[in-house]
């Protein structure tokens, strides 16, 4: 039996549909944290004036918050149809009339730097749900203007991470009923280690610090069932970039507690494009 194209859209997880329930969640507060935690990721770059790619634009919360930090325009891509859908909804809702952003439904592989480069090139935990994140990585890279910036996050590499895979295969193919029991364990069983480190869980849910402004339950779906799945080292990302010519200006890692018993984090990427490249 061939193997199947993890590329190909019918082999994701469905994160459109779990992207569309939470645009439904999108207020003020949540917005305002997009943009706290966009401005921390870009720092000590700024916005302002700049045209801003989003590959894998979700929920399209991110534009929304490079919008509210000056950037003078936004373009959002992504694989799924119904993160198209939802990106589009919630820009039509929250942009004012005169902002300048567009989205589209397309693959990062499909990509073209001749249709025009970007000064900012942003994607945040997508590339390594691709099916092929070194050649997604490449492709983002390569719509990089001259001296532009490539702000990326990628998962972090834990010894359970093949583990996690089989899982997340298992998840995506599973009837809803199963995902359902999935989730209801992996949540009691996330609670149950909060209480062992005395932390409440009904605070630590209620104030859940999600980098993408995600609730915690929309998050617990969306890591269960993230596939296709690849992680990686800050060294090897550093490595690669600097191969494709650029200079790697900030990395900032995040720790995977239990050897990422209850997953991983994503390490944080901004790496400048050589004028020569």
């Amino acid at each position: 039996m061939p193997s199947r194209d993890t590329t190909a859209l019918e082999t994701h997880f469905k994160f459109g549909e779990n992207w569309q329930s939470f645009t439904q969640e999108v207020d003020e507060a949540r917005i305002a944290k997009a943009v706290t935690d966009l401005a921390a990721f870009m720092a000590p770059e700024s916005l302002e004036g700049k045209s801003f790619l989003d590959i894998g634009c979700g929920s399209g919360l991110s534009m929304l918050a490079a919008l509210r930090l000056g950037a003078a325009s936004v373009h959002g891509t992504d694989l799924d149809p119904n993160s198209v859908e939802a990106a589009r909804s919630l820009l039509t809702r929250l942009v004012p009339s005169g902002s300048t952003w567009t989205v589209e439904q397309r693959s990062v592989f499909d990509l073209d730097p001749q249709q025009g480069h970007f000064d900012v090139v942003y994607s945040w935990g997508v590339l390594h749900h691709t099916g092929a994140m070194w050649r997604a990585v490449a492709c983002a890279a390569r719509m990089v203007a001259p001296n532009g910036i490539l702000a990326i996050a990628l998962y972090r590499k834990t010894p359970l991470c093949g583990l996690w895979r089989i899982e997340k295969r298992f998840y995506t193919q599973a009837p809803a009923v199963i995902q359902a029991a999935i989730r209801t364990i992996f949540k009691i069983a996330y609670i149950v280690g909060l209480l062992a480190q005395r932390r409440n869980p009904l605070r630590y849910i209620a104030n859940y610090p999600s980098a993408r402004g995600m609730s915690w339950h929309h998050d617990v779906h969306d890591w269960l069932g993230g596939y296709p799945y690849e992680s990686v080292l800050p060294p090897e990302v550093k490595t690669h970039l600097e191969a494709d010519g650029f200079a790697v200006t900030k990395v900032k890692e995040t720790a995977a507690p239990m050897a990422g018993l209850f997953g991983t984090g994503c390490d944080e990427f901004l790496a400048r494009r050589s004028t020569g490249t």
